[in-house]
């Protein structure tokens, strides 16, 4: 017996373990998103609906070194058209810098024109946004708490638009939708912004809309503070706290709402080290939350299909560890085939491989058409994403092994530049994140595809030849322009220093 024929069947099994898994997750994207066609109608799209009697509501401002946004964020939160009696601003600064030089100015400013706003000002940042928020809560005087992290900025019209949606009793929160203020700004974030709206308008939706859970995401958004206080409040176990209080208020037996219709503009990431920072956060903070509450919600009264949902929703990560696993048995595939070659015909695996190829696409042009925008001229643009996404796989799978090492990294907030238009350079700011040296291994990985796809060619199967190849672009995306970026911001000026 040789050695193809030893390592035969636990290759097949886990490469058909993984695509079962996969198609699983394929599947019920495109159920999630035409739930969301059918649910559109639904969104309240009225604002003629009032809250009576209007609550009083604390407006929640977590800031952490935020020295380009913060005066325009607390400016936007004064203007927001709500009885002054029943609103108080809370500025939770955790700034190290001279930021909290220009929060002390501003909020003096305000307080001079009679808004109810207060800084807070911590001497560490123990649990750091969770913490902040822990702390405020604590001095908080409404009985709801709008929450908005540095880079958004919410419509004077927000808590009216809102708060009707807190239309029963047990509605722990309501998530407003997150728009893109430099959605053009660079092909970075005309790409995030395709991931973000197909998030919002597709997955949000679907699952706010047919009882399934969702999550808080973090800031553009309102929670009752009973529901805070009730599911145990904000804790900084895991680096999503957003996702963490979510699942302890459902499974405590809330429920939440999503409004769709509210859209507030946020800053995008234009620094790739920043945005895969960013994905990092939320990828490890996602895999902390599902090794937690799979377990208790399965144990859980939740129906079958609130289970399934919540399980595939917290491991929505696993797809780039499933990618992985791919890359790793294309080759052993492609050398089995040689001695089997029915194994890779286009019927069976070929099939379904050829399935996957369309399937994320199809979810983004109807995320677009959902939010009535026009999709077709940004085709190549959407395919793209779809390639995109393979760039963080190695970023997700140091998430996922660093949580079996139980090693703890501390909670790093995305810079923001106050980038708005295409004129705006930012690599000359403060707040530069330093290169990652994860991105020579995506490197490496990248020659990997590209010498699967070669073998993949000389053997005449061109299907797995186009995947290998397709990783391969989407890793030299990712790793090549990190590169770029930082050489450009090695080379330019020094930005103005940052005071400690």
């Amino acid at each position: 017996m040789n050695i193809i024929q030893v390592i035969l069947a636990p290759v097949l099994i886990t490469y058909s373990l993984a695509m079962l898994i996969l198609l699983t997750y394929i599947s019920n994207m495109a159920y999630l998103a035409l739930t969301s066609l059918r649910e559109q109608k639904k969104l309240l799209y009225s604002t003629s609906a009032v809250l009576e009697p209007l609550p009083f509501v604390t407006v929640q401002l977590p800031i952490y070194n935020e020295w380009y946004v913060v005066e325009r964020l607390i400016e936007s939160a004064a203007a927001l058209d709500y009885p002054q009696e029943l609103l108080e601003i809370q500025v939770l600064d955790d700034s190290t810098d001279d930021t909290a030089l220009l929060v002390a100015e501003k909020v003096k400013q305000l307080q001079g024109r009679g808004v109810d706003v207060v800084h807070i000002h911590r001497e560490n940042r123990t649990g750091f946004k969770a913490g902040a928020l822990a702390n405020g809560l604590e001095k908080s005087k409404g009985e709801y708490l709008a929450i908005f992290d540095a880079d958004f900025l919410p419509q004077p019209d927000f808590l009216k638009k809102v708060l009707p949606h807190f239309d029963h009793e047990k509605v722990a929160f309501v998530q407003a939708r997150w728009g893109h203020l430099n959605r053009n700004y660079s092909l970075l974030t005309q790409l995030q912004s395709f991931s973000l709206d197909a998030h919002f308008a597709i997955d949000q939706l679907a699952r706010a809309n047919t009882d399934y859970v969702f999550n808080f995401n973090g800031t553009a958004g309102i929670w009752r503070k009973s529901a805070v206080v009730d599911a145990g409040g904000w804790k900084a176990d895991t680096l999503t706290e957003d996702m963490d209080l979510s699942y302890r208020a459902f499974l405590r037996g809330w429920s939440a709402r999503y409004a769709g219709e509210v859209e507030v503009p946020a800053e995008l990431p234009v620094s790739f080290t920043a945005y895969r920072r960013q994905q990092y956060r939320w990828a490890r903070g996602s895999l902390e939350c599902a090794i937690r509450y799979i377990p208790v919600i399965w144990n859980s009264d939740f129906s079958l299909a609130r289970k399934f949902q919540a399980t595939l929703h917290l491991t929505g990560y696993a797809l780039h560890l499933l990618t992985f696993v791919l890359i790793l048995l294309y080759p052993l595939l492609l050398l089995f085939a040689t001695k089997f070659p029915a194994l890779l015909a286009p019927v069976g695996i070929g099939l379904v491989m050829n399935f996957l190829v369309f399937a994320p696409a199809m979810y983004f042009i109807v995320a677009q058409q959902l939010l009535r925008r026009r999709w077709f001229m940004s085709l190549p643009l959407i395919f793209l994403m779809s390639i995109f996404s393979s760039g963080m796989i190695l970023n997700t799978l140091r998430a996922a092994l660093q949580i079996l090492q139980k090693r703890v990294i501390p909670f790093e907030r995305t810079p923001k530049y106050a980038i708005i238009n295409n004129a705006q350079p930012w690599v000359e700011s403060r707040y530069r994140v330093e290169i990652d040296s994860l991105v020579f291994f995506e490197m490496l990985l990248s020659f990997f595809n590209l010498w699967t796809a070669w073998f993949a060619w000389s053997k005449n199967h061109y299907l797995i030849m186009i995947f290998a190849f397709l990783f391969a672009v989407g890793l030299f995306f990712s790793s090549g322009f990190t590169l770029l970026q930082t050489l450009s911001a090695r080379f330019a000026p020094d930005p103005k220093p940052v005071s400690d």
